[in-house]
């Protein structure tokens, strides 16, 4: 039994209603607002939500579920859950805490714009409602006109710009369009709001999961209250349905298009954490015979009714902005991603009739919440890999580091030029990497430790033996899929830009380096597993080492002698099964 079967008893979830909580407030997060309708948006509307269904139930929910086992059955965060399938596979959860980092940093600097919009909305005149006069003066505003966003002056269409966009660019972001002579220095407003997100996150963190635990309930729940208030008054808009529909009505044509399908699974994968690492973080936390199966039923479903429910309450409110300006929903829409949380949607609060301000603090206060909530799981994997490599340090202490940690790096993004580096991070760290390891995840534990295996461990740990949908998904369909789609990233890349501004050659090449960095660690590891086995044993014997599944195993002493009895057992029922089977062939060929 290895070594860590005695190390002291890690925390738990005080109850099984708040792992489910976490789940919820880690999973429903600002990818299903800002990133999904947007998606859906530019590909195809009703037709991407096909591709998107079918790849949730082949893809998402099995990958989500078998992460959520192998966390659960091992009681150990993604490095050292890797470490114990085979310690050639360590680097895999290295890597996947490359990237789980580098998006934590870019997305606490969306916590720090939203805290500066929430701090701008209480006041009655909306200050991205208006074109300030100075403005006048930048040179990124100096051939266009600046339209009040709570107008309905169609001429903002050509050669224009709306006072929310220039807001957001020059007041918030003090944007620089070129980054060849660098990305300036952070914005001091800025720079305390993402102070004020990592703090509010450390306290939250502070005592672990017995501390993020209490605090999932609000964070699981108050976002719905708010997404549910805006739906109300999202369907009750002139033009609402002009919008939805166009949300909803299918463009068949695009379902030929690789780049849907593309689009459908990178959008489910991020907003379900897969490849993250935090999944399996959260699942290391519970009760060993915790019925994880209905809480990843639970969780997966409710993700895409959130993302679905985003979808109509934005397009209810383009398709009024649609029919106040008397423009097709085609024309409103100009902003994704970051833009859309805070150019397209201050743009439509501030063209409500009634109490503008009020739905601006609570649309604010919402997507903040929910930074929050993804940002403690993805913060969590980085103190549990510690907390696991070091037992001894205390909790507090391991949140202290790594929030101060985050703080600085996350500096980088609140500079003028901070979004040319959001981008690119998010390109290389945020998707590539994440990819190709969960790619190395899927093949390593289905093809290498082996379906049947892992079967039997989960048939232990849940008392479910998993059926043919989760066994075909899981050694065929992912693998395929997931194999496919990188080819075609990959025959299809492009060179990276930033609302077609190109980059300077140094900061893609620290792009690659970051992408290298993190899918290189599996080898990095793999070597030095092998040069400290090598000093004890010789060098095949040493890389035989790597190979070996010796380590794996429920990490509590009485569940792992059961699971040990158990596996001698269910090989004893196959041999003999196998046994009867050779036997009625022989049978079958005397008697011919």
């Amino acid at each position: 039994m290895s070594e860590e079967n005695t190390i002291k008893d890690r925390g738990k979830w005080g109850n099984s209603i708040e792992f489910l909580m976490s789940c919820i407030a880690m999973n429903v997060g600002l990818g299903n607002i800002w990133r999904f309708p947007f998606v859906a948006y530019e590909n195809g509307g009703g037709a991407f939500l096909i591709p998107y269904v079918s790849v949730l139930i082949l893809l998402g929910r099995p990958m989500y579920y078998l992460e959520m086992c192998l966390g659960q059955f091992s009681s150990r965060g993604n490095v050292k859950m890797f470490e114990s399938i085979a310690p050639i596979l360590k680097g895999v959860g290295f890597g996947q805490l490359i990237g789980t980092f580098s998006v934590a940093t870019y997305y606490c600097s969306l916590m720090a714009l939203t805290l500066y919009y929430l701090i701008h909305s209480f006041t009655a005149n909306l200050p991205w409602s208006q074109c300030d006069p100075a403005w006048s003066d930048s040179s990124w505003i100096k051939n266009l006109t600046c339209i009040p966003s709570k107008t309905n002056d169609v001429s903002k269409l050509n050669n224009s710009v709306s006072s929310s966009e220039a807001w957001f660019r020059l007041e918030v972001l003090r944007e620089k369009t070129d980054i060849q002579d660098g990305i300036g220095y952070p914005n001091w407003e800025l720079t305390l709001c993402l102070l004020c997100s990592w703090t509010v996150t450390f306290c939250i963190c502070a005592k672990g999961v017995q501390s993020s635990g209490k605090a999932s309930y609000f964070l699981a729940i108050f976002p719905f209250v708010i997404l549910f208030c805006l739906l109300v008054r999202s369907v009750t808009l002139e033009g609402a349905g002009t919008g939805i529909l166009y949300f909803v009505r299918p463009d068949w044509e695009k379902l030929l298009d690789a780049k849907v399908w593309y689009s459908a699974v990178t959008q489910c994968f991020f907003s379900l954490n897969i490849g993250f690492g935090s999944v399996t973080m959260y699942a290391s936390y519970n009760n060993f015979y915790h019925n994880v199966y209905r809480d990843a039923m639970v969780v997966t479903t409710l993700d895409t009714m959130t993302s679905f429910l985003s979808g109509l309450i934005i397009f209810g409110i383009l398709g009024n902005l649609a029919y106040k300006m008397d423009v097709e929903v085609s024309e409103v829409v100009k902003s994704g991603g970051t833009g859309l949380a805070f150019i397209s949607y201050p743009e439509a609060i501030a063209r409500f009739e009634m109490v503008p301000w009020l739905f601006a603090i609570l649309f604010f206060v919402m997507l903040f919440v929910l930074g929050v909530g993804s940002l403690i799981a993805l913060k969590g994997c980085a103190f549990t890999v510690i907390l696991d490599a070091f037992p001894h340090l205390k909790t507090w202490q391991v949140s202290l580091f790594t929030a101060v940690l985050g703080f600085l790096v996350g500096l980088v993004y609140i500079t003028p030029g901070g979004q040319y580096i959001f981008t690119m991070v998010d390109f290389f760290g945020g998707t590539f990497i994440f990819y190709v390891l969960t790619i190395i995840e899927v093949l390593s534990v289905m093809w290498w430790y082996g379906l049947e295996n892992i079967c039997l461990d989960i048939e232990f740990m849940s008392k479910k033996k998993p059926g043919p949908y989760w066994r075909i998904c899981w050694a065929i369909m992912i693998p395929i899929v997931l194999v496919t789609v990188f080819v075609y990233f990959i025959a299809t890349l492009e060179e990276l830009t930033y609302e077609d501004n190109e980059y300077p050659a140094h900061v893609i090449i620290w792009g690659w380096l970051l992408f290298g960095t993190g899918v290189m660690q599996p080898v990095i590891w793999w070597t030095v597993e092998i040069l400290r086995n090598f000093r004890k044993e010789r060098c095949s014997q040493a890389i035989s080492n790597t190979l070996k599944h010796d380590g794996w195993g429920p990490k509590d002493p009485t569940a792992y002698a059961d699971w040990v009895e158990f596996k001698r057992q269910q090989h004893q029922v196959k041999a003999s099964q196998n046994r009867g089977r050779l036997k009625r062939k022989l049978c079958i060929l005397v008697g011919k």
